[in-house]
């Protein structure tokens, strides 16, 4: 072979080795460029559908608030958790005041309603009753009542007193009816004016007493005081006023 021959047959070959090279190459950033999405991150060729993400990983992105396309899946699922415990939270709270509320305020209503006691009639073993003499008007005692229970408690009508040993009982004064009974709380008292004699001498089968014995009318109950000084002189013109709130009240015929 001439040297000219030889020349042309190792330039053939290094012109197809070079061409070889380059299909190499070329293979090369095919594959590259396959297996590449353009932003630097290597696809694994197999995309991954969140139903494929397991339950607790989808928790924990959404608990950091992360895991959604650009952290906004993620947020959204944290926030949407914030919503869902806090309100549900909040309107379980509410519903259960609301419920407690109603329960105090139908206890209340029972206790104001059902629960609130009536008031009794006093009674006469649970007070300080006593009498005495007045310059004005002449002939006149006056009767006081003091509650010393507890509670409250009514002085029904007026006193049904009984002198010593008197077969009847002191009738009423009709006119001294007060609009309401009257109601002490323990403390306070009722008054009662008593007319023993008449001014003028016009009373009938008058005799000295010592004692006063009184109930309150519509009980059995009674308690016995003594009259003031040495007796009191007492006839058939003896009369009692209804209860009243004050001893001036009481005195006013």
């Amino acid at each position: 072979m001439s040297h000219s021959t030889a020349f042309l047959a190792r330039r053939a070959q290094t012109v197809r080795s070079v061409a070889a090279g380059l299909t190499i190459l070329a293979a090369g950033l095919t594959l590259t460029a396959c297996n590449n999405d353009g932003t630097g991150a290597k696809s694994s060729g197999k995309a991954e559908s969140s139903a494929t993400v397991p339950a607790d990983q989808g928790a924990d992105a959404g608990a950091r608030g992360g895991g959604g396309d650009k952290g906004t899946g993620g947020n959204g699922g944290a926030k949407g958790g914030a919503q869902g415990s806090g309100t549900g939270g909040a309107q379980d709270t509410t519903e259960k005041a609301g419920k407690n509320g109603s329960a105090a305020k139908q206890n209340a209503g029972g206790t104001g309603s059902n629960g609130a006691q009536e008031i009794g009639t006093c009674d006469v073993n649970k007070a300080a009753v006593s009498v005495q003499s007045v310059n004005r008007p002449v002939n006149h005692l006056l009767l006081k009542f003091t509650n010393r229970a507890g509670v409250d408690c009514n002085v029904p009508y007026y006193p049904i007193l009984r002198f010593d040993n008197a077969q009847a009982a002191t009738p009423a004064f009709e006119d001294s009816k007060p609009q309401a009974v009257v109601t002490l709380a323990p403390g306070e008292s009722a008054y009662a004016g008593i007319a023993t004699s008449s001014a003028d001498g016009s009373g009938e089968g008058g005799a000295k007493s010592s004692n006063l014995e009184v109930f309150l009318k519509g009980l059995d109950s009674s308690t016995t005081v003594k009259l003031p000084g040495d007796g009191v002189y007492v006839d058939s013109s003896a009369k009692v006023t209804y209860w009243q709130r004050s001893a001036a009240d009481a005195l006013t015929w």
